[in-house]
């Protein structure tokens, strides 16, 4: 999860990730970063995040990103 963190810091710095929880429905992650944030995860992580699981709910916050990839890596 420390990766993860630290490729969120490198994509928006300015946001507290460690008590944010809602990093798309408070404006902190606008579409644009979340497609940079989905590429960096998949190259990242190699896993591959499908169109359906781009919802905010999964994008919330840094333990929502985390259980999206865990996800995805048993799939």
């Amino acid at each position: 999860m420390d990766r993860l963190k630290e490729i969120l810091e490198e994509l928006q710095p300015e946001v507290d990730y460690e008590t944010c929880e809602n990093l798309v429905d408070g404006r902190y992650l606008d579409s644009l970063t979340i497609l940079s944030l989905i590429s960096e995860i998949e190259d990242e992580f190699d896993v591959e995040i499908p169109t359906v699981e781009i919802i905010p709910a999964n994008f919330n916050s840094v333990k929502n990103i985390w259980t999206l990839i865990e996800k995805m890596r048993e799939d």
